[in-house]
């Protein structure tokens, strides 16, 4: 027995206030050594010692906060998931319709008959009927949470809404037995409106959180469900590929998706493993060769001999890292939250006081003790203490910064993205997809015998019927610069090392140089050329014709045309630059130095992405990470902010916290700009909800503030929110509708 790892995908989290309270109550429970809380993902990652905790009591302290533990399927989970989200619309459209029953009442009451008192007990009774009715019914979650986050000492967004909502009902229940000079009915109201209000908010979280990531299963998607199987007298059966074993063989045609990891026993292909290593540039694959399950065979039949199954599969290595990656992702604690943290007990505290002093107080000046002033001041601190401008401060910022970012091609997923932007420090830059556009081209033609144009020509003829990748970048560099190519009179394609055709009667090789000079072509005018053209990170095709070197051509990932400057800006903010990629360190140094990056990690595979990332985050760094691949999903989840190009896989995307709608690398700094804005005028807008509940809670001491002035002043601080947020736009005609959507908006 030793320590132990579980892993809990949560329901019922809805801001940073819930992550915290959930990792106060495992610190506090004995056995337990860490635990990690992401809310972006809704994942809980404990670490235990079984040996004084059960699994089953650690699901219970989840369960006793009024969480629920969802089932490790993933289509039980989405199918969970919708169910909370019914749950949620139902809740929400009862408590709705007793807030508009009330709002009514209360509107009738003082604007038909010009009156803040009840006219009868009637409806004191009916608006009592509507504050219980709310707060034990669709409300009724929420005290089970309240309750449970007491009695483990710990004060949160629940706590401060409860006491609040009981503030409105003892309130209403002293005016309507005990002192008839309260407003029976609009402390009454202020219990349902802010039940009412959180209910709201937990629910918009909701919608977000259930637009599930499919992620992980479309990474895992792309084995097939079926494979080959070769057995030992020849023969060929179609089985699940979960029925394989280590050392079984399989078949795999030319253009389909390798089913298992394994090594090749038979046939020769270019293989694509992209997902693995970034590399534009199909592999050779021959017998020895590993190969992974999911990448595409290209040109040639393989016999693979199976050497990893189930969890120890790559893509299901990588899934695993993704998950774990999310659970272990960093917490971004919202700068409201920050402040909630100490005005939640500040305000519980102030109350408390209020009536202490009025109970005490007035006797120092020769008076009675005023209780129903006393009562009354901490009924009104409690009301005027729920921050509701305080929880619109950070999403009405955020929705106009995603507004702003939209409008340039910039989708915000995670509305933590912007919080952090600012603090951002290392930008981590992938290199194939990324910074290049991802697919191989001639970069570079040299020509000895023959002129530049000559030499495509030749190869273009010579490639016209290979269905190498290769060959394709070839003859559309042809295309591209009008050059004409003719069709070969015999054509054979050499495994793993080229083409060979007649053209004109004369017999053109085009392939490695390596094997143009086995062929017996004098390769010595061209051994400079080479070197440089490899120092550059292309991949060299000699071109001979009868017999002769007549040129060579660079083949490579170009570099889009904005990277550099993106970099400079990168750099220009004072931000460091990384190149990382699982490219080759030759290749990846040229395209780094073409950049202005200096520092480079090369050959990194899928888990190292992600464990580069958490080192940089472990000496105290903000790292943002630029992907657009399968082996940039972990780094993308792992990273503070993961930011995808939008043309890459959907993986990438789905890992990401910002998508960048198109393959343009400059929308990265325009984000971390759009960013830091929208922060200030997040705090901004904290400053300004700050001092309308600041200013209200101490007024509220007085025990002379009516609730219809505490909801007035309520009001007022969100119309200052909303007016800092969108009145620029509003006066220029900027349109505020956007694709964002918070991953956490904050409770109010």
């Amino acid at each position: 027995m030793g320590t132990t790892q579980d892993q809990f995908s949560v329901g019922g989290m809805a801001c940073s206030f819930c992550a915290d309270s959930i990792t106060k109550a495992y610190r506090r429970t004995t056995g337990v050594e860490a635990v990690d809380v992401s809310l972006a993902h809704e994942e809980v990652l404990v670490r235990y010692d079984d040996d004084l905790l059960s699994e089953v009591e650690v699901k219970d302290t989840l369960r006793d906060l009024g969480y629920t533990i969802r089932d490790p399927d993933k289509a039980k989970r989405y199918d969970q998931q919708q169910a909370e989200l019914a749950d949620g619309k139902r809740r929400l459209q009862v408590a709705g319709g007793a807030a508009i029953v009330v709002a009514a009442l209360m509107g009738w009451m003082i604007f038909v008959m010009g009156q803040f008192e009840s006219p009868s007990l009637g409806m004191d009774l009916l608006t009592l009927g509507l504050a219980l009715g709310t707060m034990f019914g669709p409300g009724r979650y929420i005290k089970t949470k309240a309750v449970q986050s007491l009695r483990r000492g710990i004060l949160n967004q629940h706590v401060l809404l409860e006491a609040g909502a009981v503030a409105g009902l003892l309130g209403g229940l002293l005016g309507l037995v005990v002192f008839p000079n309260f407003p029976t009915v609009h402390f009454f109201a202020v219990s349902v409106f802010i039940t009412t209000y959180h209910i709201l908010s937990e629910y918009t979280s909701l919608i977000v959180r259930t637009r599930a990531s499919q992620a992980v299963q479309r990474l895992l998607d792309l084995k097939p469900e079926t494979a080959r199987r070769v057995a030992t007298d020849g023969t060929v059966e179609e089985v699940p590929v979960e029925d394989l074993e280590i050392g079984d063989r399989v078949r795999v045609k030319p253009g389909e998706n390798i089913p298992v990891d394994g090594t090749v026993v038979e046939g020769t292909s270019a293989v694509d493993a992209s997902l693995a290593t970034g590399e534009s540039i199909p592999e050779e694959t021959t017998p020895g060769d590993a190969v992974i399950g999911g990448s595409v065979t290209q040109t040639g039949m393989l016999i693979i001999e199976v050497t990893a199954t189930g969890e120890e599969a790559f893509l299901n290595q990588v899934a695993h890292e993704i998950e774990e990656a999310r659970a272990m992702k960093p917490g971004i604690i919202q700068l409201a939250d920050r402040i909630l943290k100490y005005f939640v007990p500040g305000v519980l505290t102030i109350a408390a006081l209020a009536v202490l002093f009025w109970a005490v107080a007035p006797l120092a000046w020769g008076a009675a003790p005023d209780v129903q002033r006393g009562v009354f001041a901490a009924l009104a601190v409690l009301v005027l203490g729920y921050p509701c401008a305080l929880g619109m401060a950070t999403p009405l910022a955020l929705i106009r910064g995603g507004g702003r970012a939209a409008a340039r091609g910039i989708l915000l997923r995670s509305g933590d993205a912007f919080q952090v932007m600012p603090d951002i420090d290392h930008i981590a830059l992938d290199k194939t997809g990324t910074i290049t556009v991802g697919e191989p081209t001639v970069n570079a033609v040299v020509g000895y015998t023959a002129d530049e144009r000559a030499v495509l020509a030749t190869a273009a003829s010579a490639e016209a019927f290979s269905e190498h990748p290769l060959a394709d970048a070839i003859l559309a560099a042809a295309d591209e610069q009008g050059v004409t190519a003719a069709d070969p009179d015999a054509f054979d394609s050499v495994t793993g090392k080229g083409v060979r055709a007649t053209v004109d009667g004369d017999e053109i090789l085009v392939g490695k140089p390596d094997w143009l000079a086995d062929e017996g072509i004098d390769l010595s005018p061209a051994h400079d050329d080479i070197e440089r053209l490899q120092r550059r990170g292309h991949t060299v095709a000699g071109v001979g014709r009868a017999g002769t070197l007549i040129g060579l051509l660079g083949i490579g990932d170009k570099v889009k045309p904005d990277a550099a400057a993106t970099v400079q800006r990168i750099t220009e903010a004072g931000i460091t630059p990384v190149l990382i990629t699982g490219d080759n360190e030759r290749t990846a140094q040229a395209v780094a130095d073409a950049v202005g990056i200096d520092r480079v990690m090369a050959d990194v595979l899928p888990d190292e992405k992600r464990t580069e990332i958490g080192r940089l985050q472990d000496a105290g760094h903000r790292v943002a990470m630029v992907g657009d691949g399968i082996n940039d999903a972990p780094a993308l989840t792992q990273a503070d902010i993961g930011i995808a190009i939008g043309a890459g896989t959907d993986i990438a995307i789905e890992s990401a916290d910002i998508v960048l709608m198109g393959d343009q690398l400059s929308g990265v700094m325009d984000a971390h700009e759009i960013g830091t804005a929208s922060y200030r005028t997040t705090r901004q807008n904290l400053a300004m909800a700050f001092a309308f509940n600041g200013v209200g809670v101490a007024a509220a001491t007085t025990g002379l503030i009516h609730p219809v002035v505490a909801m007035g002043a309520m009001v007022a601080s969100v119309s200052a929110v909303l007016a800092n947020s969108f009145g620029w736009q509003l006066l220029t005609g900027e349109g505020v509708t956007t694709e964002f959507a918070p991953d956490n908006p904050t409770d109010g």
